[in-house]
C-alpha cells in the first residue's frame, strides 16, 4: 500500500511538470512583434544561460567530490545509499533552476509585447512564465523524493536534501552578487552621477542588470524555493517513521508517517494548480473544462466580480486571490488526507498543518503591509527622504527591525500549537503545510522578476508611455510579491530546520541538549555568529563587485565617444563578464561555511555542541533574515514610491536619497537575507547525513 501511495505521489510530480509544458506551449505561442525587444530579450536569454552555464560547470566539481567523499565513506558502513542520493538531489536542484531560467527569460518580452494589449494580457503572460516555474520546481521535487524512496532507503533521503541545499546555497550566493553588483553599478553611476532613467540603454550596465534579475530571482529563487519544498518533506517523513508522539499507546507512526507528508505535497500541487487557473485561464487542453466550472461560477454575483477584477489585469487583487483558493483548497484536502491516515487522530494531524498554512499566509501578509507603499511603514521611508540618505536608512533599519516581531509570534504559535496536537510530527506537517502551495507560491514570485525584465525591455527599447505605464505597473506589483516570497522562505526555513534539527537529534540519540554544558554553550555562540560571518562575507563580496561594476561604467562613459548622444554604443558585455566573474569568484567562501562548520564541530566538540550550533544559528539566521529581507524590500519600494511623483518624484534630492537606501538594501534583500534560510537548513541536514560520524 505505501510503495503504492509514493507511486501517485510520483505521478502527483509529474502532473506538475505535465501542466508546466502545457503553460509554455501557450506562452511560447504569444509573439514578439518589436524587433528591438526581440533583441534585447535575445541578449538577455544568452547572458543569464550563459552565467548558469559556467556556475553548473563550478558546481559539477564540487557536486563530484561530495558524491565521492559520501562513496568513499561506505567503507566505514555508511552505505553507498547517501551518495547516490546526494547526487540525485544536486541534479534535480541544478534542473529546477536551469530550466526555470530559460523559460523566465522567455517570457519578458513576450511580456513587454503583451503590454500594448493592455494590463490583463500582459499578467497572462508574466505570470505564465511564472507558474511554469512554480510547478517545474514542485513537480521535479515531489517526483525526485518518490525515485530517491523508491530506489534507495529512507535513511538516505537526508543526503537529497543535502544535495538540493548544496546547489541552493551556492546558486542564491553566486546569484545575489550577480545581479546586486549589476544594480548598483547601473543605479550609482547611471541614476545619481549620470542623471538618465533607469533601465535606459546608454547605461553599460543595464543588460547586466536584466540578467541579474533573472539570475538572483528566478533560477536563485528557484534553487530556495526547492530545497526548502524537498527538505521539508524529507524531515516530516524521518521524523514520522519513528514518532510515537501522536497514540497514546506509543505506538510509532511508521510507513503511515512517511506516507502522509508525499501525499499532503501532492495534494498542494492539485491545490496550486487550480489557483493559477483561477489566474491565467486560457490553458491548451484545460481551456474548456475551466470556461465551463467559471461560467457556472459566475452565476454567483461575488464570484462574477472576482473575475471580473482579474480579466481586467488587476495583478494585485488577482494574484492574492489565486494564493487564496490555493490555500483553502490545501486546508479541505488536508482534512480529508488526515482522516485517510490518521482516522482516530484526525483532527491533531489537520490542525498542525493548518496552523502551518495559516502561518505562511499570514507571514506572507505581514511582509506586504511592511514591504508595499500601499501601506504607511514604506511611505514613513519614503517620507524621511526629505531630510537626506542618512533618515533614509535609518527608518529602514527600524522598519526592518521592527518587521520581524510578528512574523516570529507566528511562527511560534505555529510551533506550539502544532507540537501540543501532534507531538514532533505536527510541527514537522506544519512545516509541509507552510510550503504545501510553493506551486502557486513560487509562480507569484517569479512572476516579479519577468515583469521587472519586461519594463527594462520597454524602457530600453523606447516603447509608448501606455506600455511602459502598464510595465511598470506590473514591476511594481512584483517587488511586492518577490517580498511576500522571501517572508515565506523565511517563515518555513524556521519550522523546516527545527524539523531537521529534531531529526538530527533522533539519529545522534541526543534526548536533551543541557545549555549548562560547557561545550554546548560554545556551539550555540559559535552557531549564533556564523549568521553574521555569512552576511559579512556576502555584502563585502557585492561591495567588491559593485566596486568594479561601477569603475566599468564611468569608464565606458568617460572614454567611450558618444553614449549620452546615443551615437556610440555601450559595451554591455564587458558588465555581464565582471559580474559573473565576480559572482562566481566570490560564492565559494560564504558557501563552503555551511558544509565545513557542522563537520568540524560535531568531530571536535561531540554531537551535543553541534546541537548548540544549529540551534545558535537558528534563532540568529532566521530573525537577520527577516530584518534584512524587509528593510531592502521597503527601500525599494520607497524609491518606486517617490518615482511615481510622490515627496517630489524622480531628479530631485529626494529621490538621490532614496536611490542611497535601495543601493544598500539590495545586497540585504537579494543577496545576504535570503541566503540565511538556506544556511540553516544546510548546516542542519549535513549534522543529520553525518550524524553516524558523531555517535
Amino acid at each position: 500500500m505505501t510503495i503504492l501511495l509514493v507511486l501517485l505521489t510520483f505521478i502527483l510530480g509529474l502532473t506538475a511538470v505535465g501542466y508546466a509544458w502545457l503553460v509554455y506551449r501557450k506562452m511560447m505561442a504569444v509573439g514578439i512583434d518589436d524587433p528591438r525587444v526581440a533583441e534585447l530579450s535575445q541578449i538577455i536569454h544568452k547572458g543569464a544561460m550563459a552565467f548558469l552555464k559556467k556556475e553548473y560547470t563550478w558546481l559539477a566539481f564540487f557536486v563530484g567530490g561530495v558524491f565521492l567523499l559520501l562513496l568513499g565513506m561506505w567503507k566505514i558502513g555508511f552505505g553507498a545509499g547517501p551518495a547516490f542520493a546526494f547526487l540525485l538531489g544536486a541534479l534535480c536542484s541544478a534542473a529546477a533552476g536551469w530550466l526555470g531560467m530559460y523559460v523566465a527569460t522567455q517570457a519578458n518580452g513576450r511580456t513587454t509585447s503583451a503590454a500594448a494589449k493592455g494590463a490583463g494580457a500582459a499578467l497572462d503572460v508574466a505570470f505564465s512564465g511564472g507558474s511554469i516555474v512554480g510547478m517545474l520546481v514542485v513537480g521535479i521535487g515531489l517526483a525526485g523524493i518518490a525515485v530517491a524512496y523508491l530506489f534507495l532507503s529512507v535513511k538516505s533521503l537526508a543526503a537529497f536534501g543535502m544535495g538540493a541545499s548544496s546547489i541552493a546555497l551556492f546558486a542564491r550566493v553566486g546569484g545575489g552578487i550577480y545581479t546586486k553588483a549589476a544594480d548598483v553599478g547601473a543605479d550609482l553611476v547611471g541614476k545619481i552621477e549620470a542623471g538618465i532613467p533607469e533601465d535606459d540603454p546608454r547605461n553599460p550596465a543595464v543588460i547586466a542588470d536584466n540578467v541579474g534579475d533573472n539570475v538572483g530571482d528566478v533560477a536563485g529563487m528557484s534553487a530556495d524555493l526547492f530545497e526548502s519544498y524537498v527538505n521539508s518533506v524529507i524531515a516530516a517523513m524521518a521524523v514520522g517513521f519513528l514518532c510515537t508522539d501522536l497514540y497514546n499507546d506509543g505506538t510509532a507512526l511508521g510507513l503511515w508517517g512517511v506516507a502522509f507528508p508525499l501525499l499532503l505535497a501532492g495534494w498542494g500541487i492539485l491545490s496550486s494548480i487550480s489557483g493559477c487557473l483561477l489566474i491565467s485561464t486560457k490553458v491548451p487542453y484545460l481551456e474548456k473544462g475551466v470556461d465551463w466550472v467559471l461560467l457556472h461560477a459566475e452565476k454567483i454575483e461575488r464570484v462574477k466580480k472576482i473575475l471580473d477584477r482579474i480579466r481586467g489585469g488587476d495583478a494585485a487583487f488577482a494574484l492574492r486571490v489565486g494564493i487564496f483558493v490555493a490555500g483553502g483548497k490545501m486546508i479541505a484536502g488536508a482534512f480529508i488526507l488526515s482522516l485517510l491516515c490518521f482516522f482516530t487522530k484526525t483532527f491533531h494531524v489537520f490542525l498542525a498543518v493548518t496552523s502551518g498554512v495559516l502561518a505562511g499566509v499570514l507571514i506572507g501578509f505581514v511582509t506586504e503591509c511592511f514591504t508595499s507603499s500601499d501601506y504607511a511603514p514604506v511611505k514613513d521611508v519614503a517620507q524621511a527622504s526629505e531630510t537626506g540618505p542618512a533618515t533614509v536608512i535609518l527608518s529602514g533599519l527600524s522598519l526592518g527591525m521592527k518587521s520581524v516581531l510578528f512574523p516570529v509570534v507566528l511562527i511560534c504559535l505555529a510551533t506550539l500549537i502544532s507540537h501540543a496536537l501532534a507531538g514532533v510530527f505536527g510541527v514537522a506537517c506544519a512545516a509541509v503545510g507552510m510550503l504545501s502551495i510553493t506551486g502557486i507560491a513560487l509562480s507569484v514570485d517569479a512572476y516579479g522578476p519577468i515583469a521587472d525584465n519586461a519594463g527594462g525591455i520597454a524602457q530600453m527599447s523606447q516603447l509608448s508611455p501606455e506600455v511602459r505605464k502598464v510595465t511598470d505597473k506590473l514591476d511594481s506589483i512584483g517587488n511586492t510579491t518577490a517580498a511576500m516570497g522571501k517572508g515565506l522562505a523565511i517563515g518555513s526555513a524556521a519550522l523546516t530546520a527545527l524539523s531537521l534539527f529534531i531529526a538530527y537529534a533522533q539519529a545522534a540519540e541526543l534526548s536533551a541538549i543541557d545549555i549548562m554544558n560547557p561545550g554546548v554553550m560554545v556551539g550555540m555562540l559559535l552557531g549564533g555568529m556564523l549568521p553574521f560571518l555569512f552576511c559579512s562575507l556576502s555584502i563585502e563580496a557585492v561591495g567588491r563587485a559593485a566596486q568594479a561594476m561601477i569603475e566599468e561604467v564611468r569608464r565606458q562613459f568617460r572614454e567611450v565617444p558618444g553614449i549620452m548622444e546615443e551615437t556610440g554604443k555601450p559595451d554591455y558585455e564587458k558588465c555581464v563578464e565582471i559580474s559573473t566573474n565576480a559572482a562566481l569568484k566570490e560564492m565559494v567562501v560564504p558557501g563552503m561555511l555551511a558544509l565545513v562548520c557542522p563537520l568540524l564541530v560535531g568531530l571536535v566538540l561531540g554531537k551535543a555542541a553541534l546541537g548548540g550550533l544549529l540551534g545558535g544559528a537558528i534563532v540568529t539566521g532566521v530573525m537577520l533574515a527577516l530584518f534584512m529581507a524587509n528593510s531592502g524590500g521597503a527601500w525599494d519600494n520607497a524609491k518606486k514610491y517617490i518615482e511615481e511623483g510622490n515627496f517630489g518624484g524622480k531628479g530631485t534630492p529626494n529621490h538621490a536619497a532614496a536611490v542611497v537606501g535601495d543601493t544598500v538594501g539590495d545586497p540585504f534583500k537579494d543577496t545576504a537575507g535570503p541566503s540565511l534560510n538556506i544556511l540553516i537548513k544546510l548546516m542542519t541536514v549535513v549534522a543529520l547525513v553525518l550524524a553516524p560520524l558523531f555517535i
